[in-house]
């Protein structure tokens, strides 16, 4: 629970250190609710760059921090967890790119989702969030795409875009795969007419189950503008923080409700990221994000493509 003590030194320490905090939808609601910004990677990584600020306090995992500080290198970027990571942005290997390109030469695009490190977006060609990816992959002129790192994802985009050759990757957000069709089918039970909404790094046997399938961002406005009572949600519970939101500010609190899958979807490294940490981290100017010049080319050339061809 944030003090208003905390809250008044923190509107000092943003003075101070003219600073603009960005959060993800899945970090813990307090952390949420001192951000400037609210929203899924692609939004973030869109207002980091725009931004015109000194400082940026990154809510969120190691992945989008570095990402902000490729496309702000003048700006200064803190963690509030430095520890939070992504275990998917680790899942994979130069040898898969590296023989995809052997096989497939200058007809071989790399697409790497930004849950991923700089050094594995700096072996790629663009990058892609789950909001544009099938947009960005339509557009590319190769008709031979490698997707990484996440299958899920990639699965989803190849079947969108079957004018292209998607190649898969064997990456997986832990916390999208555990999610349990059977659970969702015990829900759907329970609530037969409800509307189910997906994460597009969810299983296919879950995607299956859904009505509608989209990003973070495009999950919470079908949930806020949608019509029905009652839906069933798979993807992070975080973003319950911010429907709820959306849904008391339209007045539809009391008519709508939201259900998830038994098994509560929760990401371990985003749940780190709290309010009193953010306001720790600006006071200390601790959790400071820097990047390795090695990759540092690469890596943003393939986000600021993304930029370009998401528009």
């Amino acid at each position: 629970m944030l003090t208003q003590e905390m809250l008044d030194e923190f509107a000092e320490l943003k003075q101070q250190h003219d600073a603009v905090v960005l959060a993800h939808y899945y970090v813990q609601p307090d952390a949420q609710d001192l951000a400037d910004y609210v929203g899924d990677s692609y939004y973030l990584a869109c207002k980091a760059a725009e931004l015109d600020c000194k400082t940026l306090v990154f809510a969120g995992v190691e992945f989008m921090a570095e990402s902000a500080k490729l496309l702000s290198p003048n700006k200064r970027v803190l963690m509030p967890e430095p520890t939070a990571d992504c275990p998917m942005a680790h899942m994979l290997r130069k040898q898969t790119v590296d023989e995809a390109r052997l096989k497939y030469g200058d007809d071989l695009a790399v697409a790497c989702y930004v849950n991923s490190t700089n050094e594995m977006k700096s072996w790629s060609d663009v990058c892609v969030t789950s909001s544009n990816a099938q947009r960005i992959v339509e557009r590319l002129p190769q008709h031979n795409v490698l997707f990484v790192p996440d299958l899920h994802l990639g699965h989803y985009i190849q079947q969108q875009v079957p004018g292209k050759n998607i190649i898969l990757n064997d990456g997986f957000c832990p916390t999208h795969e555990a999610i349990q069709v059977v659970e969702v089918e015990e829900l759907l039970r329970e609530h037969p007419n409800a509307v189910v909404c997906a994460h597009p790094e969810c299983a296919v046997w879950v995607l299956d189950k859904a009505d509608y399938i989209g990003s973070t961002s495009g999950i919470i406005d079908r949930c806020v503008k949608g019509s029905e009572e009652e839906y069933i949600i798979c993807t992070v519970y975080g973003v319950l923080h911010e429907i709820k939101k959306q849904v008391a500010a339209a007045g539809d609190e009391d008519r709508k409700h939201f259900f998830f899958p038994k098994t509560t979807p929760l990401c371990p490294n985003m749940d780190r990221v709290t309010g009193q940490k953010v306001i720790a981290c600006l006071r200390d100017l601790t959790g400071e994000v820097f990047v390795d010049e090695r990759y540092a080319d690469g890596a943003k050339q393939a986000l600021q493509r993304m930029l370009e061809l998401a528009k």
